[in-house]
């Protein structure tokens, strides 16, 4: 079987994509959630050449009612009606992190290609049941970790793949709680690490390669006196990677200015990552990174479905899933009080 690099696993490229597969002209798309973030891709999608958006659900008849109308589409309540009455090439399920799973699943048993917005569920057992349906159906799936595609990412990756890494830093500080009562509350979203900081965990598993085992110590300072904040507003994790470094993650949703970014120690070399353009220290390493012109992650998906080859996602499901593994075993790390092994990388 022929093995195609995706993400930092090999996963087996399926020739079904490809042998017999006709090019699709016009790439039919639904959605399954239309609040912001769907907006966003709503938008994106409409711009790509060759796409029609035909179907776009939400719990809110009217804001369902609204986007459809913009867009030219079907407007359903019922996401279970949707999935049987559309003809679609692909969906986008763009709903809280509770609400994944049954979508997902009925999708992927009609061979409807998927789109997963992160977190992609708050437990592995739902996860792995997602990806199962995934794969015995020969589905195309991308989860929405855009960072992977940025200019210089794959530049940093390349330039890692032989490197001796020492260890590999990442920050969120002071991020806004986002005022949605869902996220509030830890058994609706999971916490801040599962459902935001989730894209630093996953670039630096993008980066640096799997995780091994997690430690994690969490607190609830600033939004102590909240009752209805249950989530910690502060986490600090080390990582043990599969290859030997060491990792930190300090995250914040503290409603101050902060900042963000990563630090790639390697042998003699520091990449300060601030902003968009790398940094190398000391700065007569003569190491420079160039920019590339990559696709959007929307432009990935919509190509991958049109053309019935999966290999330009960066970001696919089993990924995903591999990412949603360690911030639950920080989770469970932080409520323990021990370190955690994953569950894939063992």
């Amino acid at each position: 079987m022929t093995q195609v690099g995706v993400g930092c696993i090999l996963l087996p490229f399926n020739p079904a994509f490809k042998e017999g597969f006709e090019m699709l002209d016009v790439v039919r798309v639904g959605f399954i959630g239309a609040g912001g973030n769907a907006s966003g891709h709503m938008n994106r999608v409409s711009q790509i050449e060759g796409t029609q958006i035909v179907a776009i659900c939400d719990l809110n008849e009217s804001r369902a009612a609204e986007a459809a109308g913009r867009y030219g589409a079907k407007a359903y309540t019922d996401y279970r009606r949707m999935i049987d009455e559309v003809e679609m090439d692909a969906v986008y399920v763009s709903v809280p992190p509770f609400a994944h799973y049954d979508a997902e699943i009925r999708a992927a048993e009609k061979k409807i290609h998927l789109f997963v917005e992160k977190p992609v569920a708050l437990t592995l057992e739902k996860g792995i049941q997602i990806w199962e349906a995934i794969e015995r159906n020969g589905v195309i799936s991308c989860v929405g970790y855009q960072l992977r595609y940025g200019p210089y990412v794959e530049a940093i990756r390349e330039f890692l793949q032989d490197k001796n890494i020492a260890m590999a830093v990442a920050e969120r500080w002071g991020s806004m709680i986002i005022p949605k009562r869902w996220w509030h509350m830890m058994e609706r979203s999971g916490g801040q690490l599962v459902e935001q900081t989730t894209h630093q965990v996953d670039l630096l598993r993008y980066w640096v390669g799997d995780v091994r085992e997690v430690y994690a110590r969490y607190a609830l300072q600033v939004h102590k006196h909240t009752p209805e904040v249950t989530i910690p507003d502060l986490q600090i994790l080390t990582l043990q990677f599969a290859n030997g470094a060491l990792g930190y993650i300090a995250s914040s949703c503290t409603n101050i200015p902060g900042r963000g970014g990563y630090d790639i120690y390697i042998e003699g070399m520091r990449i300060e990552v601030r902003g968009r353009e790398p940094r190398v220290y000391p700065e007569d390493a003569g190491v420079t990174f160039t920019p590339r012109e990559e696709p959007s992650i929307d432009e990935a998906f919509i190509d991958a479905v049109r053309r019935g080859d999966p290999s330009g996602i960066k970001s696919p499901y089993i990924d995903a899933l591999k990412t949603l593994d360690v911030t639950l075993a920080a989770n469970r790390s932080a409520k323990e009080n021990r370190p955690v092994p994953t569950y894939f990388s063992w």
